[in-house]
């Protein structure tokens, strides 16, 4: 299969081509020629106003489902949604039924979405059942293709046992994940702590929740001398916290998500359900903390914590609703309407180079020779999403027109290309 993608600006710092517009000619999934004006024929051509194309982007925060959820979405309908997104690869959660804690179960994942448009690479529980007690095979699982750990959105609770975990993983130069929430510090709080929550009538989740995690994992971090990621981060002191354990030289990062930078919580006065998220919305004042963070360069990557939940789990009152959005399909366009002086540069280290160089994946160059792992946008362009890929609607971004625009991807052999919205 031959591609030609035409006039494309590259967006690469590995690339001999960054910052020029090239025709990129790819043959059977290998960059073959690169060059401001090739003349070449092509089984397919990749052509629009604006195009831009950088190394694929990386999501280390979603949930598919599969096994045991596949009525909130599979694997397929996952893969689908992250392609229409501007994803070639995927961390997939392993809260799954049964969970992703046996190297049987990482297989299983590995052998059912070889075939996908989106690499989707498994990340092994840290826990036996995702149960916080005793440690799962990461060993067995990481032979099998896990790419990190953790327990997803069952943060590893115990001290003990976290720290036992970060041991184990050493010995494999593996990374754990935590969503920094000491669960038992407003365990009830259904939003984020403040005024909003009080003016609702809904019991709140301090933020001191998130930053006593995070202070005594770095502590974990620092006796072990491992690597840890922390996601969903929206804490001004736990980014604070964070930048410290950086500079005394601690393999420690962070990421954040897009509707963490783009709705407060005083969006949830209507109490719309599809704004239930975990790590709650936050007020005004943390989220310009946040975007500040983000364009200053202290936040490594993009995380979109793709949740997706049935009708049913949504169209509840607000306290039984489950947490969670689907959001996969909208990140680049909630990032660049979030952040609309957010560089191309910028944008494609949080979504590409950033979480790659943390979980220690090849990054890939735009380049003669290089396989072809590449993701297709448009900063000027727009995103209104009528429909959605993923087998759950909870997107809140549904019907609202966003800054940017993604074309497509080139995963390999493998071509996803949006319809051209009408």
């Amino acid at each position: 299969m031959t591609i030609l993608i035409e006039k494309a600006f590259v967006v690469d710092r590995n690339s001999p081509h960054n910052g020029k517009i090239c025709d990129i000619l790819v043959e059977d999934g290998r960059i073959k020629a690169i060059g401001p004006e090739l003349n070449a024929t092509a089984g397919t051509v990749v052509r629009h106003p604006g195009l831009h194309v950088s190394p694929g982007w990386v999501d280390l925060f979603s949930n598919f489902g599969d096994p045991g959820y596949e009525y909130k979405e599979t694997l397929m309908t996952g893969a689908a949604a992250a392609a229409a997104g501007g994803y070639t690869d995927v961390f997939v959660l392993p809260n799954t039924k049964p969970a992703l804690d046996s190297k049987t179960q990482i297989e299983y994942v590995m052998r059912a979405s070889a075939s996908l448009p989106v690499t989707v690479r498994p990340i092994g529980a840290v826990t036996k059942g995702l149960e916080g007690k005793d440690l799962a095979e990461m060993y067995d699982m990481h032979n099998s293709g896990a790419v990190a750990f953790s327990d997803g959105t069952l943060p590893v609770q115990a001290a003990g046992l976290l720290l036992k975990g970060l041991q184990y993983v050493k010995a494999i130069d593996g990374v754990i994940i935590q969503v920094p929430d000491d669960r038992t510090v407003g365990a009830n709080g259904l939003m984020n702590e403040g005024v909003i929550s009080t003016r609702l009538g809904l019991p709140g989740k301090p933020m001191m929740a998130e930053e006593l995690m995070v202070a005594r994992d770095i502590k974990l971090a620092r006796y072990t001398e491992s690597k840890l990621h922390f996601t969903g981060v929206t804490s001004p002191r736990s980014l604070e916290y964070i930048r410290r354990a950086k500079e005394s030289g601690l393999a420690v990062s962070c990421s954040v998500t897009p509707y963490h930078l783009f709705y407060t919580d005083a969006d949830l006065t209507d109490y719309d359900t599809n704004l239930k998220v975990y790590p709650p919305l936050r007020d005004e004042a943390t989220v310009q903390v946040l975007r500040k963070a983000v364009m200053e360069g202290q936040v490594d990557a993009v995380a979109a914590h793709h949740q997706p939940q049935e009708y049913d789990s949504k169209i509840v009152e607000f306290e039984y609703a489950r947490p969670g959005m689907s959001c996969l399909e909208t990140t680049y366009a909630v990032l660049r309407t979030a952040l609309p002086d957010l560089s191309v540069t910028r944008t494609v280290e949080l979504l590409s180079s950033g979480p790659r160089a943390i979980f220690g994946l090849a990054q890939p160059s735009i380049a003669e020779g290089q396989e072809a792992v590449l993701s297709f946008f448009d900063p000027a362009g727009t995103t209104t999403l009528t429909t959605s890929a993923s087998k759950s609607k909870n997107n809140p971004f549904l019907g609202k027109t966003l800054r940017g625009r993604v074309l497509g991807i080139l995963n390999g052999r493998q071509l996803h290309l949006n319809q051209p919205e009408s």
